[in-house]
C-alpha cells in the first residue's frame, strides 16, 4: 500500500521512477495462478509449451502470463531459483520497455534472463549489454540452463573472442556482450570491404544490465576505432627534458587538472635546450669518410685558433684599460651569437607536439590511477569500472608518450577511422529496457537521452542496512589516520569489512597502511582482476577485510558466510553483517549507493560509512572554500554545518557537471552521427550493389571499358568497389580529424562575437556542415583519379601499388570528449583563480563584473540559494554570513 501511494505521489510530481506497478502486480498474481498447471509438466513438455507460444509479433498479455509461469518454473528446475514476485514484476516491466530498479541481491540477473527469453519467444533478437567481459560470460553461462529449458539459444562475446566466434555469437537469439565490444564491432563492420566480413546483426532489442552505468557513466566517453599509420617514438631527449621542468615555474596545470601548459620561462628553457641540441647536431662531425675527417680537422684547427685569440684577448684585458670609442664608451668584444630556436615556428610543429604530449603524460597521467604497466606494456584503466581496458589506448601520440615515460617499447600511432557514442549505439535498437540498483537518481537523464521510464520494484525483504553519516576531516592525512583506526576497531570484533577506494594507487597505499597496523586483508584491483570472483565470494566471511577499487564486485552478490554460506554465517549476522567503508565520496551519490549496496542483500543486516576530507579531489575541484572557517576537533574531524554542506554541495555540482558532460558529448556528436548515416547509406550501396562500377564507368568510361576487355567485368567491379570504399573511408577519416581540430578551438569563437554571443555548438555545426557538403562528391572524384591509374590485373586490385593501402592494424580506445571541461568546471575554475588569499577584491565585486545568472550552467542555476557556493549567493546571503561572524565574535 505504501509503495502504491509513493508511486502515485511521484507520478503527481512527474518525477522519475513514477511508473505505476499496479498493472504488473495484477499480472504477477495471474502468473502465480497459471504456475500451478505448469508444475506437472516434464522438462520436454515445458520446452514444447514454450515453443507453441513462439510468434513473430511479440507476446500479448495472455501469452506473457503463460510464458512467465513457464519461465518461473524453468528457473527453479534449471538452476534452483524460483523467481520472486518482485522478479516477475521486473521482467514484466522490462518486457514493456522500462528500466527497472531492483536492490542488490534481489535477483536482477534472473529477472533479466526471463525478460530476454520473453522477447526471444516473441520473435525478437536480444543483446544483453553488460559492463564487462566477466559479467557477460558469467551471466550467459549461469542462465544458460534456463534458456536451454525454454528452447532459446544464448551466447556471449568478450574481448578475446575471434571474428568468427563473434559472428556465431551474434546469431543467437540472446547474446550477452559488453557495451564497448558491441560498439567496437559496429565500428569495425562499418569499414569492411566484403559483406562476409561483418560480424554483427541488425539491432533489435537492447536489455541493459547495470543500466545507469552503461547509459549514463559510459555515455560520456565515445568509443573510437583507430588505424595504424606510423611509429611515433618520442626522442629520449624530449622525455628527459620534460622531466627537468618544474611545476608552477616551467609549467602550470589548470584548476581542474585537465590541461598543462608551458609558462614563458618554461618555453625559454625548452627552446634553449633544443637550440643547443640543434646546434650540436648541425656541427657534429662525421667520421666514416675522408672528407668528414678533413672537416673534423678543419673545425678543430678553427677552434684552436679561436681559443688562442680568446686567450690573447683575455691577457690584454687583464693588463690594459678597455679602449674607448669616439663616444667615450668602452668597446665590448661581441660574443658569438647562439643559435635561436623558436618552438612555435611551423618547421618545429612536430617537436612542439612531442613536448606537449610528453608534458601531458608526465604530469597529468598517473601510474596505477590512469594506467598500469604490466608485462612490459602500458594498459589503460577504465575509471568507470576500475578494470583494465584491454586492447584500448590513448590517441594522438599520447600512448607513445606514456610508453616513453615508462621506458617500455613504443607501439604504432594511428588516426581515427570512426567513432560512436553509447547513446548513438543504443539509438540503433528498436526497443530498450534494462535493470540496475540505482536508476531513480538518474531518471531524468534516462528520460532526456533515451526516452525511457523507470520502474522501482520493492525488495522481497525489507532493507535493514544501517548507513552512518559521512565523517569529514580537514586533511587527507587526518582522514586516513581515522580511517585505519576505525577499520582496526571494527576488525577486532570480527565483522567482515569491504573497503571501497577510488584507484589502484589508493588501494595499494591503504594496503600498506593496514599492513603497518597489522590488519590482515586482501586487495582487489585492476592488477588482479582475474581473481575478482574468488575474492568477492569470501568478502562476507567473519574476520575478512577486503580492499577494492570501483570494481567492488558489482554484479556479484556478497553472501554472509562466503559463497556457500557455510563459514560462520550466523556469526556474521550476529556481528551486524557486511560493513562497507568508503575512503571518499564519489562524483555522484549514486556511485556511493552502489558501493553501499554491496551490504544488506535480501534482508541481511549490514552497514556503511564514508570518510572524506576537504582536501579530497571532489571538494577541491567542484567547490570553492573561500570564506570557510573550519573548526576541527583534535583528530581533525569537522562537524559544523557549513563544512558538511560544502562536501554535499561539491558532490551535487560534480553530478550535474557529469550530466552536462553527457549532454555536451551528445550535442557535439549528434550532427556527426547524422552525417555518418548519410555516408553509410552511400557506402552500403557501394558494398552491396554495383554503384561503384556505375559511377566510375561514367567518370572514366575509356579506362573502364579497357579494363573490362583485359581482366573481365567481375574483376573490374570488385576493384571499383574497393577503390570507392577506400576513398569514402579516407574522406570520412579526414573529416573526423577536421572536426577534432575544430572542436578543440571552437570555444574561442564565442570570444570573437562582440556583443553577439556566439554559441560554440552552433559555430561547430556550421563548420561541420560546410565541411561535409562536398565530402561524398570529393570521394567519387578521388576514386575516379585512382581508377584511372590503378594497378588492376587478373587477380584484382593491387591496393598498395595503387596508392590506397589500408591500415596494417586497427585498435580501439575510449576518449574523453570534453577537453575543456564542463561549463560548471569553467565557472568554478574562474572563481578559484579570482578568489585567492592574496586577492583584495571582494567576491561580489568579481561576480558582478564577470557572471550573470543566465551564464550559470543548469546544474548550478537550478540549485537553491543555500546550496550554491558562497561566492555565487546573493548579497543577502553574504550579509547573513557577516551577521553570523559578528555574533560568533561577541560569543567569544
Amino acid at each position: 500500500m505504501a509503495l502504491k501511494i509513493a508511486s502515485r505521489f511521484r507520478r503527481l510530481l512527474q518525477r522519475p521512477g513514477s511508473i505505476d506497478l499496479g498493472p504488473y502486480e495484477r499480472l504477477t498474481q495471474l502468473v502465480g495462478e497459471a504456475e500451478e498447471s505448469v508444475l506437472s509438466l516434464t522438462d520436454e513438455e515445458l520446452t514444447e509449451a514454450v515453443a507453441e507460444l513462439r510468434t513473430t509479433g511479440g507476446l500479448h498479455e495472455d501469452e506473457q502470463i503463460e510464458f512467465l509461469a513457464l519461465a518461473r518454473d524453468a528457473g527453479k528446475r534449471a538452476i534452483g531459483e524460483r523467481a520472486f514476485d518482485g522478479q516477475v514484476v521486473g521482467a514484466l516491466a522490462m518486457l514493456q520497455g522500462r528500466i527497472v530498479e531492483m536492490a542488490t541481491g534481489e535477483g536482477k540477473t534472473l529477472a533479466g534472463a526471463i525478460a530476454a527469453a520473453g522477447y526471444a519467444v516473441g520473435g525478437r533478437r536480444v543483446h544483453v549489454l553488460a559492463v564487462n567481459d566477466y559479467l557477460a560470460k558469467r551471466d550467459a553461462e549461469w542462465m544458460g540452463p534456463v534458456y536451454e529449458l525454454l528452447g532459446v539459444t544464448v551466447s556471449h562475446v568478450g574481448q578475446a573472442s575471434t571474428p568468427q566466434e563473434r559472428r556465431e555469437a551474434y546469431q543467437a537469439e540472446v547474446c550477452y556482450v559488453p557495451v564497448s565490444e558491441i560498439g567496437f564491432d559496429v565500428l569495425r563492420d562499418r569499414l569492411v570491404t566484403d559483406v562476409a566480413d561483418r560480424v554483427t546483426v541488425e539491432p533489435d532489442v537492447a536489455l541493459v544490465d547495470e543500466a545507469d552505468s552503461v547509459l549514463i557513466d559510459e555515455a560520456r566517453v565515445p568509443m573510437v576505432l583507430a588505424g595504424a599509420t606510423r611509429n611515433e617514438a618520442l626522442d629520449d631527449d624530449v622525455v628527459q627534458l620534460v622531466r627537468t621542468l618544474r611545476a608552477g615555474v616551467d609549467y602550470e596545470i589548470d584548476g581542474d587538472g585537465r590541461t598543462v601548459a608551458l609558462t614563458d620561462r618554461g618555453t625559454d628553457k625548452v627552446e634553449s635546450a633544443l637550440g643547443e641540441r640543434a646546434a650540436a647536431a648541425a656541427t657534429e662531425p662525421a667520421t666514416e669518410t675522408a672528407e668528414a675527417a678533413e672537416a673534423v680537422e678543419a673545425v678543430e684547427a678553427d677552434e684552436t685558433a679561436e681559443a688562442d685569440e680568446a686567450a690573447e684577448a683575455d691577457e690584454a684585458a687583464e693588463g690594459d684599460e678597455p679602449a674607448e670609442d669616439v663616444d667615450g664608451e668602452a668597446e665590448v668584444a661581441a660574443e658569438p651569437e647562439r643559435p635561436k630556436y623558436n618552438l612555435y615556428d611551423d618547421e618545429n610543429l612536430d617537436r612542439l607536439t612531442q613536448i606537449n604530449v610528453a608534458l601531458h603524460a608526465e604530469v597529468l597521467l598517473r601510474k596505477d590511477v590512469d594506467y598500469l604497466v604490466r608485462d612490459g606494456k602500458v594498459s589503460l584503466i577504465n575509471n568507470n569500472r576500475g578494470r583494465i581496458a584491454k586492447l584500448q589506448r590513448w590517441p594522438d601520440g599520447l600512448q607513445a608518450a606514456v610508453e616513453a615515460k615508462e621506458a617500455v617499447p613504443v607501439s604504432d600511432s594511428g588516426e581515427v577511422l570512426d567513432s560512436i557514442t553509447v547513446q548513438a549505439l543504443i539509438k540503433r535498437y528498436k526497443s530498450l529496457c534494462g535493470m540496475t540498483g540505482t536508476a531513480v537518481v538518474v531518471g531524468e537523464s534516462l528520460q532526456e537521452f533515451y526516452d525511457v521510464e523507470v520502474a522501482v520494484v520493492p525488495p522481497n525483504k525489507p532493507n535493514i542496512r544501517k548507513d552512518d553519516p559521512d565523517r569529514l576531516y580537514l586533511t587527507v592525512a587526518q582522514k586516513n589516520e581515522a580511517l585505519v583506526k576505525h577499520i582496526g576497531e571494527v576488525h577486532e570484533t570480527g565483522r567482515p569489512i569491504l573497503i571501497g577506494t577510488h584507484s589502484v594507487e589508493e588501494s595499494e597505499q591503504l594496503s600498506d597502511q593496514l599492513a603497518a597496523a597489522d590488519i590482515e586483508h586482501v586487495v582487489l584491483n585492476a592488477k588482479n582482476d582475474a581473481e575478482e570472483a574468488a575474492i568477492i565470494a569470501e568478502a562476507g566471511v567473519p574476520g575478512t577485510v577486503t580492499v577494492s577499487t570501483q570494481m567492488a564486485g558489482r554484479g556479484t552478490d556478497i553472501r554472509l558466510g562466503g559463497k556457500d554460506e557455510t563459514h560462520d554465517k550466523d556469526k556474521a549476522i550476529e556481528l551486524g553483517g557486511l560493513y562497507v567503508i568508503g575512503t571518499g565520496l564519489h562524483a555522484s551519490r549514486r556511485l556511493d549507493d552502489q558501493l553501499r549496496g554491496r551490504a544488506g542483500r535480501q534482508g541481511d543486516p549490514g552497514g556503511s560509512l564514508f570518510f572524506a576530507s576537504l582536501a579530497d579531489e571532489l571538494v577541491t575541484r567542484y567547490s570553492v572554500s573561500s570564506g570557510l572557517r573550519p573548526h576541527p576537533d583534535e583528530t581533525g574531524r569537522l562537524t559544523d554545518r557549513k563544512s558538511i554542506g560544502m562536501l554535499e554541495h561539491a558532490q551535487r555540482v560534480a553530478d550535474g557537471a557529469n550530466a552536462e558532460l553527457h549532454r555536451t558529448t551528445w550535442q557535439y556528436n549528434r550532427l556527426t552521427g547524422q552525417q555518418r548515416a548519410i555516408l553509410l547509406e552511400t557506402r552500403e550501396k557501394v558494398l552491396t550493389e554495383d554503384l561503384a562500377a556505375t559511377e566510375l564507368a561514367e567518370r572514366a568510361k575509356e579506362r573502364y571499358d579497357e579494363l573490362v576487355d583485359e581482366v573481365g567485368e567481375d574483376v573490374v567491379k570488385s576493384a571499383a568497389r574497393r577503390i570507392a570504399l577506400r576513398h569514402l573511408d579516407r574522406r570520412w577519416t579526414d573529416h573526423l580529424a577536421y572536426l577534432a581540430d575544430l572542436r578543440e578551438g571552437i570555444h574561442l569563437r564565442s570570444l570573437a562575437g562582440g556583443i553577439v554571443h556566439l554559441k560554440p555548438i552552433d559555430e561547430f555545426n556550421k563548420s561541420a556542415i560546410a565541411s561535409f557538403d562536398t565530402l561524398i562528391e570529393d570521394a567519387w572524384k578521388d576514386a575516379a583519379e585512382t581508377f584511372a591509374d590503378a594497378e588492376i590485373g587478373s587477380d584484382g586490385l593491387n591496393e598498395e601499388a595503387s596508392g590506397i593501402p589500408r591500415p596494417t592494424a586497427t585498435w580501439t580506445y575510449l576518449v574523453n570528449d570534453n577537453p575543456f571541461g564542463t561549463e560548471a568546471d569553467r565557472i568554478l575554475g574562474r572563481l578559484r583563480n579570482a578568489i585567492k588569499p592574496e586577492s583584495g577584491a571582494e567576491p561580489e565585486e568579481i561576480l558582478a563584473e564577470e557572471f550573470d545568472a543566465d551564464e550559470l550552467p543548469e546544474e548550478l542555476r537550478d540549485l537553491d540559494d543555500e546550496d550554491l557556493p558562497e561566492e555565487l549567493r546573493g548579497a543577502e546571503s553574504d550579509d547573513d554570513d557577516a551577521d553570523d561572524d559578528e555574533a560568533a565574535k561577541k560569543k567569544d
